[in-house]
């Protein structure tokens, strides 16, 4: 099974709470990923590089894209859409931690972030993406500290590994991983990632597809009850 690539399609972009509260009502059965991470951490290249190029809208200033996109994707296999199962959804939200925002636009992030994590099913995955050169940024720390005792399958993506030149960083992350499953509870997994090369997107593109499939056959059960 596998994300076939080209299959994501822009659904709408989110930026009002009326728009949040209206689409969680009418699909109350969602299931899919969230991606979310610090301001350029390499989020838009990790989603094109898993769901296909120019999958994901990028800003020519880190920061500034305000508005939480939604796309739909289909599973499959050899490049074939699985026709048995459902379209998943794909949230792209807009990067924390950047300093070069206004505090209204600062304090409408907040508030639209609060709601959405606050509607959203566990059956949708947030992917958190850190840079692995710069792992638990104070940012991060406030991200998770928001997400503290959160019920969300959470998965955290270290980017930008191809960017090491030493095995000694590399070692240095595997350190700080388990620092990071320790502290943050919520977090059930933590991989390393290279949007630009490669590495470690299978693993990762695997995780996304077992929690999708798996999410699927509860809500089918669910509805089938």
């Amino acid at each position: 099974m596998e994300i076939i690539r080209g299959s994501a399609h822009f659904q709408l972009g989110l930026d009002q709470i009326e728009q949040l509260d209206h689409l969680f009502q009418m699909n109350t059965e969602m299931v899919g990923i969230a991606f979310v991470g610090r301001s350029n951490v390499g989020k838009s290249s990790l989603i094109n590089a898993l769901f296909g190029n120019k999958t994901a809208r990028t800003s020519k200033t880190p920061g500034r894209t305000r508005e939480i996109n939604v796309f739909s994707f289909n599973l499959g296999e050899k490049g074939k859409v699985d026709e048995t199962l459902p379209p998943f959804l794909l949230f792209d939200l807009p990067g924390y931690g950047h300093a070069e925002v206004s505090k209204m636009m600062l304090r409408n992030w907040q508030l639209l972030m609060r709601k959405f994590f606050e509607f959203l099913p566990t059956s949708v995955s947030l992917l958190n993406i850190q840079d692995a050169r710069h792992p638990d940024q104070t940012a991060d720390q406030q991200f998770h500290k928001f997400l503290k005792d959160s019920p969300l399958f959470t998965i955290v993506s270290f980017n930008k590994v191809d960017k090491f030149k030493k095995q000694k960083e590399k070692a240095i992350l595997q350190k700080k991983k388990k620092e990071l499953l320790a502290k943050y509870k919520w977090v059930k997994k933590i991989n390393f990632v290279s949007a630009e090369n490669g590495e470690g997107l299978a693993q990762l593109e695997q995780d996304i597809i077992e929690f999708c499939l798996e999410q699927y056959e509860i809500v089918k059960g669910l509805k089938n009850d």
